[in-house]
């Protein structure tokens, strides 16, 4: 029998042969000649090893593990090769008002699993106690969990990377584009059948090709460690698409593989992202497991030493503490769980090659006892690594805990979601009155949130739709959440959406509000792009993505998630719009200063590195910074005083811009500052209308600008010798 009807090598009917092995590194890890195994558990009793045939239905060999050391368990099979199907079976109390939930009859899925070939369907022996017992999860179920249970498989790592090489996109030029592996693909018609949905659809020279001509330089992926699907979630009919249910943090969702595919797949996608220059950035959800609270399955961690990895009420450990709201919470107090993540984080950046992690939840990794920590050990440890300290990393900086909202207080080499620029825009546009203020602090880099503990304004990773919420077409389209396609009567998913439907609750034939509906988007997708700090933009925004109001499509693997790309279907202009904003956004430097503006003179010279005006084109002052009503606002932005160099050490040089924003129901004219005698000022964006690009208006200096009702305009100051075509004053309304 040769290797490929017997891929993991061990005979099927004679015992293995086996070594002591070593307790370091955990995991199975192919030498080339054999399979070392090793797996951290502090109180079990016995491990044992099971190892199963290539349809992972039928155990073929149970091997004791009899070596320990450092309460690691460790053994090594010198006929294993990769390919082998195995798990574990942890033997040691059953006894959950000590935290205890040993069961010996479940099969568990090893923690440092680096691929998984079968997947998990549900059934009772999954769960460590009889499900329906009137005693709950006291009592003991001793039926065997193998046959529908997660099975790793040993990987050979083997891949040749070539000239691989990290973008290192700096982060005051980086640009993030939100994505689902399946949901971006599973629908494009020039991406191969085969491919559509997976990691493999996302190399292919199409979709590559739109990233580059939509000008973004990062890919933040959606989950892609191995998840599973709720049962609860299953017998409504749905599956978990987002994907924040992890279960084993060393592997790549399986089911984003291709026919066939193996972790080798992941790394070409990375590969041929690199050569476009598009850094990969995983989102990661390190806060809790797929396991749940005291009445969920016995999938892994659970069964493999529960009080070690997750955190249990102190005054009664049958039940956990949760500061995630899904049941469990990682204890990242234990030596050993801080190694795991600690692990996973490095294997991805140093086998996987991704530049970087967005941390879902960050706020529960750094709670030491239950306050949250801004020095916490997990914290200290990035930091201080220097492997991990050299990627790109990103908080969501709170959880669901009592004192877990901490915007603003990550240490520095730490970006952040910054949901106060979410809101803040979007009550701006929205038409709310008095919050000039708070656009003005989000707009500029967030200073009051990130300034103090010597941040850059790049710590700010500014967006208006995420995952989680309304697409950019649905916030301009409904008042309210439509998620009754999730099983839950609409009470899923949050009321607090600051979004107006500009007349009409969901799709309409109103050509009226079709119009405002897209001004709106441009107002959205310009403040963010024009903003300091790192844009994000939600992918599908850029396409006029809808999800039919649905605000929390997490359990939605269908076409209420999927992108469409039929190009009858997409909105061609506001593609173009975007693809316009991230080109100005990368040839001027003034959008995406390394330092924050100081609103004074500069170095002694005349000139202000910002200006903040009032309609009549003078300087704003504090009554009107203060007034209840105020809905309009300009923001002169000058290049001159921009005190920074670039990477060679030269002063960098840029055009003065004037940035003004109307979120009025009324037009309101704007008078233009004076440059100087030979220089006056072009329109480059007004959001009310379409601008020749051909063929841009000069305005003279204190002139009126005609600023249309809910609209934005950028204007760049030109010498009236380099506007190009008629130097004729138009108003907006000729451009139209």
């Amino acid at each position: 029998m040769d290797d490929q009807d017997n891929p993991g090598g061990v005979a099927r009917h004679a015992e293995p042969i086996v070594w002591p092995g070593r307790p370091y590194p955990l995991g199975a890890t192919w030498d080339g000649e054999g399979v070392n195994f090793a797996i951290f558990s502090e109180r079990a009793d016995a491990v044992e090893l099971c190892l199963f045939d290539p349809s992972g239905r039928r155990e073929i060999s149970r091997v004791p593990m009899r070596e320990q050391t450092d309460q690691v368990w460790h053994c090594y099979l010198p006929e294993a090769r990769p390919g082998l199907l195995y798990g574990y079976r942890v033997h040691g109390p059953y006894a959950p008002a000590q935290g205890l939930r040993f069961n010996r009859n479940k099969l568990l899925l090893d923690p440092y699993a680096k691929q998984i070939r079968t997947g998990l369907k549900w059934h009772d022996s999954q769960f460590g106690y009889r499900v329906g017992h009137r005693n709950q999860d006291l009592s003991f179920d001793r039926r065997d969990s193998a046959l529908g249970m997660l099975k790793a498989t040993v990987v050979d790592p083997a891949f040749t990377w070539g000239q691989d090489r990290a973008p290192r996109t700096p982060w005051h030029r980086t640009i993030i584009y939100e994505i689902h592996v399946k949901g971006f693909t599973i629908r494009h018609p020039h991406v191969p059948p085969a491919l559509r949905g997976s990691y493999a659809g996302l190399a292919t020279a199409p979709v590559v090709d739109y990233l580059i001509r939509l000008g973004v330089t990062a890919v933040e992926l959606m989950p892609v460690h191995a998840f599973v699907d709720e049962r609860a979630v299953i017998e409504r009919g749905l599956r978990n698409y987002w994907g924040y249910n992890s279960i084993g943090f060393f592997c790549p969702e399986p089911r984003y593989l291709s026919s066939g595919g193996s972790i080798a797949e992941f790394k070409t996608m990375v590969k041929v992202l690199h050569s476009a220059g598009i850094e990969v950035i995983l989102d990661v959800v390190y806060n809790h497991t797929a396991e749940g609270n005291h009445l969920g399955p016995t999938l892994s961690f659970r069964g493999i030493d529960n009080p070690s990895y997750y955190r249990l009420q102190a005054d009664n450990p049958r039940f956990y503490v949760d500061y995630t709201g899904t049941g469990n919470t990682l204890n990242m107090r234990h030596p050993r769980v801080l190694q795991l993540i600690m692990d996973s984080l490095r294997y991805w950046v140093l086998e996987m090659h991704v530049d970087g992690f967005r941390f879902d939840l960050a706020a529960t990794l750094a709670r030491e006892l239950h306050e949250v920590d801004r020095l916490g050990a997990f914290l200290d440890i990035i930091h201080q690594d220097p492997v991990l300290s050299q990627v790109k990393l990103i908080a969501e900086p709170w959880d669901l805990g009592e004192g877990g909202y901490q915007v603003g207080k990550f240490p520095v080499g730490w970006a952040e979601w910054n949901d106060k620029y979410r809101d803040a825009v979007r009550s701006y546009w929205k038409g709310d009155g008095g919050l000039i203020g708070e656009l003005a602090y989000r707009i500029t880099g967030s200073s009051d949130l990130y300034a103090r503990s010597g941040r850059r304004p790049y710590a700010s990773i500014n967006f208006v739709t995420a995952h989680d919420g309304f697409t950019l077409h649905d916030l301009v389209s409904y008042n309210t959440k439509h998620n009754e396609a999730n099983g839950e009567n609409n009470r899923d998913g949050t009321d607090n959406n600051r979004s107006w439907n500009c007349g009409a609750e969901g799709a309409t034939d109103n050509p009226e509000i079709e119009r405002l509906r897209a001004q709106q988007k441009r107002n959205f997708l310009a403040t963010l792009f024009l903003s300091q700090g790192v844009p994000m933009l939600l992918a599908g925004d850029d396409i006029g993505h809808t999800q039919s109001g649905n605000n929390n499509a997490y359990c939605q693997d269908n076409e209420i998630s999927w992108l469409d790309w039929d190009p009858a279907h997409i909105d061609h202009e506001l593609l173009a719009f975007v693809q316009r904003l991230t080109a100005l956004r990368k040839d001027h430097p003034v959008f995406r200063r390394r330092n924050f503006f100081q609103g004074r003179k500069i170095r002694g010279r005349e000139i202000k590195d910002i200006v903040w005006l009032n309609p009549s084109g003078n300087e704003m002052s504090d009554e009107e910074w203060n007034q209840d009503f105020a809905r309009c606002l300009g923001v002169a932005l000058s290049a001159e005083a921009v005190d920074e160099v670039d990477e060679r050490g030269q002063r960098i040089r840029d055009e003065n811009f004037l940035l003004l924003m109307n979120a009025h129901y009324e037009e309101i004219p704007f008078r233009l500052p004076i440059p100087d005698l030979s220089a006056g000022w072009i329109a480059l964006i007004d959001t009310s209308c379409q601008i020749s690009r051909q063929e841009n208006p000069f305005y003279s200096g204190g002139a009126t600008y005609g600023l249309q009702a809910r609209s934005l305009v950028l204007l760049a100051e030109r010498a009236r010798n380099r506007v190009r075509g008629s130097e004729r004053r138009r108003t907006p309304q000729n451009e139209a």
